[in-house]
């Protein structure tokens, strides 16, 4: 373990008491694969004295073998009133096979005879004898010393006893823990210099919460006076606010502080490991979290996108492929010509300027989004309007007229039918099909419709369906924009209507979301346009 910084994660543990976050055992396991893959040294699996689930996790994990990692289990010090050979906790944790140990202890007074209910001596004797038994069974042991900095501050020299008896035990890392998250960067940064002048710097670790939103400032600050490991989540998932996130600590520590805690042929890897936890999560990606966000390195104004243009490094601290993410230029009412230029060739689009046409589209964009629009959340929309402003978009189907009928009986049951009529070329089409809500039968319609001529369309699907209304003043008659969000085998695109009447603005997206797919055969398609 030769690297700068040590990687400890407790996503597994730590992450899971977050609300709304929940993993099985086995999505423990192929987390804590992706993680091991990525280079981390430490996973935490969890608590297995605590529930069943974990304890089959460590089962489960017996048969994997891990080529970065080492696998921790977690728990706390012996029980006050037993021996470390019979109390339970500590026998769960020898039952889950690990080769790292991580025990929690007081080291905080208020917490040892308050909470826990012992002498402060007695709690100094449970947290050595606790850490000898396990060294003696063979075991990397990493003390956490929870609440350690609002116990230095309540009382100093009982905090520093606390470690002291840790690492006369045989410690083998010994973690200072901001458990409440309440500490100030300048605090501990105070606190660990204290610290450093009786405990080696290179046998501490960091270990913050957010509940001040410092968890990732205290982390780094911790590092940058030589604290050898830091712990964290992935996406900072953890009680309360959270804890420090591995991803922001592992970029900046790479990326900007250029020191190694992970392989740097694994850095690039560091979105995709963020996106996967999410999902596996099922909590939506945070678009600005930081280096991995979908709008980490994404430019808006014009000014900046002209900047960038000719230099990255005019409005970017870091370069986005470094973690594996990407430059995303974005157009709004806030474009300039540059963002025209340069959505055109990222769409594969050949946008010749001798008659001032990025400046038309720019004005046109201003004008629509003023009405309702937004082209930052729907590019395939905003490639269409650029291929038909210099006329590149042969439309593939005209629409003559279409109705919509919604009956209720008093049985309580619903039918929707839709009723269309386009042209393609010469030729006619009328069709009619059901579903089960306008706009689905307006789809289901649709597509029967253009079936005949475009078979292709068959491949695409609708994925989402949003509706925001513009103008709440109005109450039901308020404008409202509809975004579809479409993808096929290849490609994700998403496209926009804005109407005071909810079905037009969602044929406007779907009519939208059906000649893009029909018209991406002269897009570039090297470049998926993804909503």
């Amino acid at each position: 373990m030769g690297r700068d910084v040590l990687i400890y994660d407790t996503t597994l543990r730590d992450g899971t008491q977050g609300e709304q976050i929940s993993f099985s055992a086995e999505e423990k396991l192929k987390i804590a694969q992706k993680l091991d893959d990525m280079g981390f040294h430490y996973i935490e699996g969890g608590w297995p004295g605590s529930n069943p689930k974990d304890m089959r996790f460590f089962e489960m994990a017996r048969a994997v073998t891990f080529k970065n990692a080492r696998l921790a289990a977690f728990g706390s010090t012996r029980r006050p009133d037993l021996s470390a050979e019979k109390c339970p906790n500590i026998q769960a944790l020898i039952r889950a096979e690990t080769p790292v140990v991580t025990v929690f202890g007081k080291t905080w007074d208020l917490h040892a005879t308050e909470i826990l209910g012992v002498s402060l001596e007695e709690n100094l004797e449970i947290i050595g004898d606790t850490v000898t038994y396990l060294k003696s069974r063979g075991k990397e042991v990493i003390y956490d010393a929870e609440h350690f900095f609002d116990g230095f501050k309540n009382n100093r020299e009982y905090a520093i006893k606390t470690l002291q008896a840790a690492r006369s035990a045989g410690a083998d890392m010994i973690v200072l823990c901001d458990t409440n998250g309440g500490t100030l960067s300048w605090e501990v940064e105070k606190i660990i210099r204290d610290v450093a002048e009786l405990i080696p710097v290179d046998l501490l670790g960091i270990h913050s919460h957010n509940d001040c939103g410092l968890a990732v400032a205290n982390s780094l600050s911790a590092l940058f006076l030589g604290v050898r490991m830091v712990q964290g989540t992935i996406n900072g998932y953890g009680e309360r606010c959270g804890n420090a996130d591995l991803i922001s600590l592992i970029g900046t520590i790479c990326v900007k502080m250029k020191k190694e805690c992970i392989p740097a042929t694994t850095l690039t890897s560091l979105t995709g490991l963020s996106r996967y936890v999410s999902d596996v999560a099922n909590i939506p990606p945070v678009s600005t979290r930081p280096y991995v966000g979908r709008s980490a390195f994404a430019h808006k104004g014009g000014v900046h996108v002209s900047a960038v243009m000719k230099n990255p490094r005019a409005y970017e601290h870091a370069d986005p492929a470094l973690v594996g993410n990407q430059r995303r230029v974005v157009v709004s009412d806030l474009a300039g010509r540059s963002n025209i230029e340069y959505k055109a060739k990222e769409f594969g689009i050949e946008l010749n300027d001798n008659n001032g046409v990025s400046k038309k589209i720019v004005q046109e964009i201003k004008k629509m989004e003023d009405q309702g629009y937004q082209f930052d959340a729907a590019e395939g929309s905003l490639a269409l309007l650029i291929k038909k402003a210099i006329g590149d978009l042969e439309e593939p189907f005209t629409l003559e007229s279409f109705r919509v009928i919604s009956e209720k009986t008093r049985m309580n049951s619903s039918h929707v039918q839709a009723t269309i009529k386009i042209s393609v070329g010469d030729e006619h089409e009328i069709t009619a099909a059901e579903g089960n809500g306008p706009i689905n039968a307006l789809d289901n319609a649709l597509r029967k419709a253009l079936r005949k001529f475009y078979p292709q369309i068959d491949e695409m699907h609708l994925v989402d369906f949003r509706v925001r209304i513009l103008e709440g003043s109005e109450g039901t008659a308020a404008k409202v924009r509809v975004l579809l969000e479409s993808r096929d085998d290849r490609d994700v695109w998403t496209t926009i209507g804005v109407s005071t009447n909810v079905i037009e603005a969602s044929w406007q997206a779907l009519v939208d979301s059906m000649q893009f797919k029909l018209s991406k055969q002269s897009l570039n398609k090297n470049n998926a346009v993804e909503a």
